[in-house]
Formats: C-alpha cells, sequence, structure tokens
C-alpha cells in the first residue's frame, strides 16, 4: 500500500462527493449527509473547508466557479481534478484490497479488561449485548426501507456495518457464556486479584 499525501478520511469522502459533480464545500456537506455518508465517515463540517483547501493545495481539486447570489457571500464552486481522480482511484483500490489494523475503543476496552471484576464484565456486557442486538434490528430495520429504493450499491456500507453489529453481538454473547459459567481459564486468578 502506497503513503498518501492525505490520509484523512473525510478528504476521500470530498474527492468521492465531487466524482459526481463540481461543487462549494457546504454542497459537499449537504451532499454527504443526504447520501448518508456521514454514518460510515466521521464528517467534521468544521474542518470541511479546511479538507478542501488542503486537496486544492495538493493539486486534487481546483476552483471551477465562484457564484454569487443576490447579497450572499460569494460560493468557491471545486472540481476534481484529473490527478484528483487518479488519487480517489488509487486510494479506494487500497483499501478495498488490502486490510489495514484499526483501533476501536472496544478493542482497547477488552486489552484491558483485567482492570474490572469478572462480575462487574458480565453486567456490562449484558448491557452491551443488549444495546447490540437493539442496534441490529434497528439497522436491520433501516436497511430494508432504504433498499426499497435505493440500489445495492449504495448500501453496502451499511449491510458491512449491520454484519460487525451481528458478529460483534455473538462473540459477546460467546464471551459471557464463558464468564457465566466460569469456564474461562485462569478465572479464579482474576477474581482474586480483585479480592485482594
Amino acid at each position: 500500500m502506497r503513503r498518501r499525501k492525505l490520509r484523512n478520511p473525510l478528504a476521500l469522502a470530498v474527492l468521492a462527493t465531487l466524482w459526481q459533480k463540481p461543487m462549494h464545500p457546504y454542497e459537499i456537506a449537504q451532499t454527504l449527509r443526504r447520501q448518508g455518508k456521514d454514518s460510515s465517515t466521521k464528517i467534521n463540517y468544521g474542518s470541511l473547508y479546511t479538507v478542501v483547501q488542503s486537496l486544492e493545495k495538493h493539486g486534487f481539486v481546483e476552483i471551477t466557479d465562484v457564484e454569487r447570489q443576490g447579497n450572499r457571500p460569494e460560493r468557491t464552486v471545486y472540481g476534481i481534478t484529473a490527478a484528483g481522480r487518479q488519487e480517489t482511484t488509487e486510494w479506494m483500490s487500497d483499501l478495498v484490497a488490502y486490510p489495514a489494523k484499526e483501533y476501536p475503543i472496544f478493542e482497547t476496552a477488552l486489552s484491558l479488561l483485567g482492570v474490572l471484576h469478572p462480575d462487574d464484565v458480565v453486567t456490562l456486557l449484558e448491557e452491551r449485548l443488549e444495546a447490540l442486538l437493539v442496534k441490529a434490528a434497528a439497522d436491520r430495520g433501516a436497511l430494508e426501507k432504504l433498499s426499497e429504493t435505493l440500489p445495492r450499491l449504495f448500501l453496502v456500507e451499511n449491510e458491512f456495518q449491520l454484519h460487525m453489529v451481528e458478529a460483534e453481538a455473538e462473540w459477546v454473547r460467546g464471551f459471557l457464556d464463558e464468564l457465566k459459567a466460569g469456564a474461562l481459564p485462569r478465572i479464579e486468578e482474576w477474581k482474586a486479584l480483585h479480592e485482594t
């Protein structure tokens, strides 16, 4: 995987949005929101202008027009350049082809689980499992509703998110069963750590 000049996922979302047509930053933000991309990419609308400026600095986008309507301030319209299209294609190809280590906060919590008493972990994981099951049901319902009007291509990230929630729920359920049955290796040592 090649090292990128920009690595902010918001920059990739902006490039992909500008692939559709030239837009001003506010329109980019509205399009991302309307297309539901804020559920798969952390979009900080305050930093959107900075991202667009950085893309322009690297030659991935360029000013195509400056609009003015009535007394409103000027709006600068940006379009993707040939270099921007190439960068988008290469970046997307890398992301799709090569798994990368990500650092979800739940994984961090699991790595430090020993600081909690096993009985407390059972209670907390039961709460998490319930929340995951509710989220999975809501996500499944939303996906079914969206499937009525949108092609599957535009919903694959929603499918992936649903499968990840369901997989996490399955893992949590299995780990909970081990904890409740006392079947986790060395669980007595873990308990003893909190009793001394």
